[in-house]
């Protein structure tokens, strides 16, 4: 594996966007997109919605790789943000620019007109974007209360949040985080964030910073204090008790007597590691990946060129292509090369009589490991002629029992897990499926279902829950999102790599973030770097 470069964050601000919502301003959010084709823009990441506001400066912010021998284009669109979906099909656009990262790293800052097309101006609205190189891999964690702040509402109390600012190199302020709103609380503990060091005080525990104390007010915001600070000043919460009167400054000159307007204590405060997907995979992280292959007889007889499990005349059909674009892709990071396959909702030879809903594909139970992704092929290939399509179609089994194998205690991060479910959709245990995925969701798994053939997919889509945390029967929710679901069709007429690029997007992401759930560091940390 190369190394890239190195990372860079960009974060983002805009200025006088278009107004999109009747009777008050527009709910923005920042969407970053780069080049990877022809014609192909992969999404990379965005920021959070600033509701209310046309002028946003957006606290989180967005990653990308930086190499300095390839011309990276990227796409910045804002969008305005109505509903609870992550599509943005639905949502107004309200303008955007294509730049490179090589424009935006040689200007530090960079600010252009934003565009609804090209040469059609997105009114006045403008975006800026700042360009700063990742040196640190360490994150601050950060919990924090108040007491006695000022109440600004007439008819209740106050319902405050914290906005945190660095000083940059030409003493401007630049937000780096903002917490939640707690209602109605002149007295709020608010919730332990975590912030990458690099963006909270660009790894300089000195730096100068700014922390200002709003109240939420309808789709305003009232000051109520601020106070000043470094990272320094907040990491002796870890010996000692640190509070900081949140003042007014306007109250301040006006009232000699004037103390403050709160104060602000720091309940906890540590510097802890962050570790990446490389970290984990160069430290001997082993991924598993499982393939389950649907032979439900929705799917046609495979005899029939309207069948899905029909094979054309160069010996492909969705299954198999699906298996080959995200299988070459996993494969480098299992040493092993042995991947057990299995398929579900067929009859088997040699009496037929019952489906079965886990059976391997190479009709070995005790053995079912294929060596290589053209092991799977070659007993997907065996199999499917001497299988009697049947159903119904229940993804569980196969989910419960990758889960099980999963399910073993580690002390350092050396397995994880990736099951490939491909299927035409029409899955009929739905309920016991989305208990089977809670249940999982708390194990080094991550399930990526790729739908073949024309079907809706409504079902997969409610299993991926990108629209809000899937729950079980007894509304258990998620611990995290372990689901990546994708429509075949929609990369019919790409390249081979499209598919696996967004099939396997999640997952570096999910594996982190089991890891970090857990508290496990990389088998072999990455040494310090000098």
């Amino acid at each position: 594996m190369a190394d890239c470069v190195s990372k860079v964050e960009l974060s983002v601000s805009c200025s006088s966007l278009l107004d999109k919502d009747v009777g008050s301003k527009s709910d923005p959010l920042c969407v970053l997109l780069q080049r990877t084709g022809d014609d192909q823009w992969t999404e990379l990441g965005r920021t959070e919605r600033v509701k209310n506001c046309d002028s946003p400066s957006f606290s989180n912010r967005l990653r990308v790789d930086y190499h300095f021998e390839t011309v990276q284009k990227l796409k910045l669109g804002i969008y305005d943000i109505d509903n609870t979906s992550t599509d943005l099909s639905d949502d107004d656009f309200l303008g955007g620019v294509e730049l490179t990262l090589g424009q935006i790293v040689a200007s530090k800052t960079m600010t252009r007109p934003l565009q609804l097309k090209k040469d059609k101006p997105a009114g006045k609205g403008t975006i800026s974007v700042t360009a700063e190189e990742v040196k640190d891999n360490r994150a601050i964690v950060l919990e924090l209360e108040a007491k006695n702040l000022d109440k600004k509402d007439l008819f209740g109390k106050s319902d405050p949040f914290l906005e945190f600012f660095k000083q940059t190199d030409d003493g401007l302020w630049q937000l780096v985080h903002r917490t939640e709103v707690v209602k109605n609380n002149l007295s709020p503990s608010w919730k332990k964030f975590t912030v990458p060091l690099q963006t909270f005080c660009s790894c300089e525990l000195d730096r100068p910073m700014k922390v200002v104390c709003y109240d939420r007010d309808g789709d305003s915001s009232d000051e109520i204090g601020q106070f000043s600070c470094s990272t320094s000043s907040l990491l002796q919460a870890g010996t000692s008790r640190v509070e900081f009167d949140c003042v007014h400054p306007e109250k301040q000159k006006k009232k000699k007597s004037y103390k403050n307007s709160g104060v602000v204590s720091v309940k906890s405060c540590q510097l802890v590691t962050q570790y990446t997907f490389l970290d984990y995979v160069m430290g001997g992280c082993q991924i598993n990946f499982t393939v389950g292959v649907d032979f439900t007889g929705s799917n046609g007889d495979p005899r029939s060129p309207n069948s899905l499990h029909y094979m054309s005349p160069d010996g492909l059909n969705q299954y198999l292509s699906a298996i080959w674009s995200v299988g070459l892709v996993i494969q480098d990071y299992d040493t092993d090369k042995l991947f057990p396959a299995f398929g579900f909702g067929a009859k088997l030879p040699p009496d037929y009589q019952v489906a079965h809903h886990e059976f391997a594909l190479n009709f070995n139970p005790s053995n079912p490991y294929c060596q290589g992704i053209e092991g799977v092929v070659d007993a997907y290939r065996k199999a499917l002629p001497q299988l009697r399509l049947s159903g119904p179609t229940n993804f569980s089994p196969i989910i419960n029992h990758v889960a099980s194998i999963s399910n073993t205690p580690q002390s350092s991060a050396t397995q994880y897990s990736v099951l490939l479910i491909l299927t035409d959709g029409e899955i009929t245990d739905f309920d016991q499926t989305r208990d089977a995925i809670v249940r999982a969701s708390g194990l080094p798994l991550s399930i990526i279902i790729v739908g073949v053939g024309p079907a809706d997919f409504k079902a997969m889509e409610l299993l991926d829950g990108d629209e809000g945390g899937l729950r079980s029967q007894r509304g258990e929710l998620v611990a995290r999102d372990i689901v990546q679901f994708v429509p075949f069709r929609q990369f019919a007429d790409a390249p081979r790599q499209a598919l696996s690029q967004s099939v396997l997007a999640e997952v570096p992401n999910q594996l982190v973030s089991y890891f970090k759930m857990r508290g496990l560091d990389p088998a072999k940390p990455p040494a310090p770097k000098a």
